[in-house]
């Protein structure tokens, strides 16, 4: 079934409700009348966005269902489709208002999205939401609503991924980068559904919101969008199109246990030590550097490039160095290319580390107790200092590989680090439980094709200096966002193969809305790539670097995540 959905791009006038509404009522009836069945409106939309207290707001706030709903209803039966809208609502019983995206039919309201993760401006006058975060069952689709900064975090979109949302239909108040955002992108590549993007624009109050509607597909591409302007985006949607992909039916939930606690609600600093667990790194200011090669089935050979590379990396002052996927061993093709821990091969890496005085962060096919693993090793001067295998295995890897079962860190001066392998990445959950458990970086060998990297033709959207507005090749790049979501530099080494992997490699920094990006990329060449990065704090008991303090970790609400750490068939 093709399904035609509208998100409708506007800017609201504070104070001025009923013309905003009859604007919305007018934009919606065009896009209803051009035959679309789903029409997504943005946050807030009936009212504008700035309120500065519950006093300021009270004139415009509506029960659900209430006034408000009826007239949008109307036109939702007139034409047999369905409406996303946004608005300042008020619960009937608490008189507690609240930030809501409703979903209304032909048949009036089919259900309620309060936000769950508020942004600067809601903790003036709104409450948190408290509905948790459903998906409802239309004929037009199974559809999961959120709104702005719930889409910042990992799991508001995969509580609707693992119930089999097929459209998310996003409502915001976006600022402060252009758009259409690769957040909002990354969430629909791996929950595998669409997202239908309504955003507002212009200026409120002093504060620049930026477009960008849009229509995103299932893969990441954007189908449809526009850049500045009251206006009306179109797509089509396919429903009903088959099996999940694998980023979302071959999650691991019984090792994602650790989503359900709250690490940063306490001072990090405090936490990690108490009890006489292991306290963070000090941390300090140290190069990190990334090689990217295509690794052979030599061993040796494997070995020279990597003393190459970790050589030259530490000439330029680098004291921690991550290779490719595999990146001793090569790609797996029979069992004899399998290695031990233990082994002489991995003893060579160390004097490697010990001579350089490096740590390094290599791939091998691992033997132990007649398995085999894809492994991701650390070592440094003093040896062996973990090994992680790896938990997401594709298909591929499925055929020879045993996965991993449990999360691996590892404290070194430069800060705790965890470690991933490749398509690790493509599960959210992967960094998240990492950044819970106080990693400041995560090093991330690679092996991947994949997802292509959106590019973004530039905006004519105003925004405040230094945020870039020109055309980017690398607007949106997964392991970026992996990084910024989770607070922590991400040290990202993939192969790189003309015509098969698309390397890409990068260390990329803790903020996302930092401008210029924090970071350092290598495009399509083999070599290496380094970047100083900062963990230190200032002289207080409080963390002041972003990698500690993590924002968007501290402010995940545990108590709606339940459905992350139960099995995908429970779900449905």
């Amino acid at each position: 079934m093709t399904l035609n959905v509208a998100a409708i791009q506007f800017e609201p006038t504070m104070f001025r409700q009923e013309e905003n509404i009859a604007a919305l009522l007018r934009l919606c009836e065009q896009a209803a009348e051009q035959g679309a069945k789903l029409l997504v409106m943005p946050e807030m939309a009936v009212s504008g966005y700035c309120w500065q207290s519950r006093e300021e707001v009270a004139p415009y706030v509506d029960t659900i269902p209430g006034a408000t709903t009826r007239r949008f209803a109307e036109l939702a039966a007139r034409h047999q489709c369905y409406l996303v809208l946004g608005m300042p609502e008020v619960d009937a019983t608490t008189h507690l208002y609240y930030n809501s995206a409703v979903l209304i039919g032909p048949e009036g309201v089919i259900g309620t999205h309060r936000k769950t993760h508020p942004y600067i401006s809601e903790p003036k006058w709104a409450a948190n939401g408290d509905k948790g975060h459903a998906v409802f069952d239309t004929p037009v689709g199974r559809i999961a609503m959120l709104i702005c900064m719930d889409i910042h975090f990992v799991e508001t979109a995969r509580l609707a991924g693992v119930q089999n949302a097929e459209i998310i239909c996003h409502i915001s108040n976006w600022l402060a980068e252009r758009t259409p955002a690769p957040y909002w992108i990354n969430r629909a590549w791996e929950n595998d559904c669409y997202l239908v993007e309504s955003n507002r624009w212009g200026l409120e109050r002093g504060v620049q919101f930026s477009g960008g509607s849009c229509i995103i597909n299932p893969d990441g591409s954007v189908q449809s969008s526009i850049d500045s302007g009251n206006g009306v985006v179109r797509g089509e949607i396919l429903l009903q199109r088959g099996e999940k992909a694998s980023r979302v039916t071959q999650r691991r939930p019984e090792t994602y246990l650790e989503l359900m606690n709250d690490s940063f609600t306490w001072n990090p600093l405090d936490f990690f030590g108490l009890y006489q667990r292991s306290p963070l790194p000090v941390g300090k200011q140290s190069t990190v550097s990334v090689g990217q090669f295509q690794p052979l089935n030599d061993v040796q050979s494997n070995l020279l490039e990597i003393r190459r590379l970790a050589t030259a990396a530490r000439q330029n002052g680098s004291e921690l160095m991550v290779f490719p996927e595999l990146s001793l061993t090569g790609a797996f093709q029979h069992a004899d290319q399998a290695l031990h821990l233990d082994g002489a091969e991995l003893a060579a890496v160390t004097k490697l580390a010990i001579t350089l005085q490096m740590t390094l962060v290599i791939g091998i096919i691992e033997a132990a107790k007649g398995k085999l693993y894809n492994t991701a090793v650390a070592i440094g001067p003093a040896g062996l200092l973990g090994s992680y295998r790896k938990i997401h295995l594709n298909q591929q890897e499925r055929t020879w590989a045993t996965a991993g079962d449990h999360w691996v860190t590892v404290d070194l001066p430069c800060g705790r680090m965890g470690l991933l392998i490749g398509e690790d990445l493509a599960f959210p959950e992967s960094g998240r439980i990492l950044a819970l458990r106080g990693c400041d970086i995560i090093a991330c060998p690679a092996a991947l094709a994949g997802p292509t990297p959106g590019a973004h033709a530039g905006s004519i959207s105003p925004q405040n200096y230094p945020i870039p507005t020109g055309p980017d090749a690398y607007h949106w790049l997964l392991p970026r966002v992996r990084a910024g979501e989770n607070n922590c530099y991400l040290a990202y080494a993939n192969v790189y193969e003309e015509g098969k992997y698309q390397g890409l490699s990068g260390i990329f920094g803790p903020d996302t809305f930092a401008f210029p990006r924090h970071e350092s990329l290598l495009v399509e060449s083999q070599g290496d790539i380094s970047l100083t990065v900062d963990t230190c704090n200032l002289d207080t008991p409080y963390p002041t670097n972003v990698v500690r303090r993590k924002d968007l970790v501290l402010m995940r609400q545990t108590h709606g995540y339940l459905p992350l750490i139960t099995s995908l068939a429970s779900t449905q």
